[in-house]
């Protein structure tokens, strides 16, 4: 099942949507959780190393986790909580989700992939 985000040729405007994410260097590699109001954009900025920072320094590009939420307070919230959390507390929060750390994000076509178990990005409401 695929999730819609916009393709990647397409310049028209883009509903935001409150989002916290998880991305990995590779299967239980580095990981990083952001927040944003607009997946698609941010994931094209991680991908192409637009920004310096983390993640372009350690190689942080695979989208393994990613949850909607109503507002961008209530996904700030969330990213905060999670941030603070074990490591092995968010490995648990991947596998449960992506099991297999299938990459959520296919560049070419714009959208949020559902990983393997047919699970995919939950909204949050």
């Amino acid at each position: 099942m695929v999730r819609p985000i916009a393709n990647q040729s397409m310049s028209y405007w883009r509903p935001k949507e409150p989002c916290v994410y998880i991305l990995a260097s590779r299967r239980d590699g580095i990981l990083y959780t952001g927040v944003t109001s607009a997946i698609y954009d941010r994931m094209m900025r991680h991908r192409t190393g637009a920004d310096d920072g983390f993640t372009k320094r350690y190689g942080v590009h695979t989208l393994v986790y990613c949850e909607f939420h109503a507002t961008m307070d209530d996904a700030i919230s969330r990213e905060t909580r999670i941030k603070k959390w074990k490591r092995a507390w968010k490995v648990r929060l991947i596998q449960e989700t992506n099991p297999e750390w299938t990459d959520l994000f296919d560049v070419d076509e714009g959208i949020l992939v559902a990983p393997s178990d047919h699970q995919r990005c939950y909204k949050l409401r």
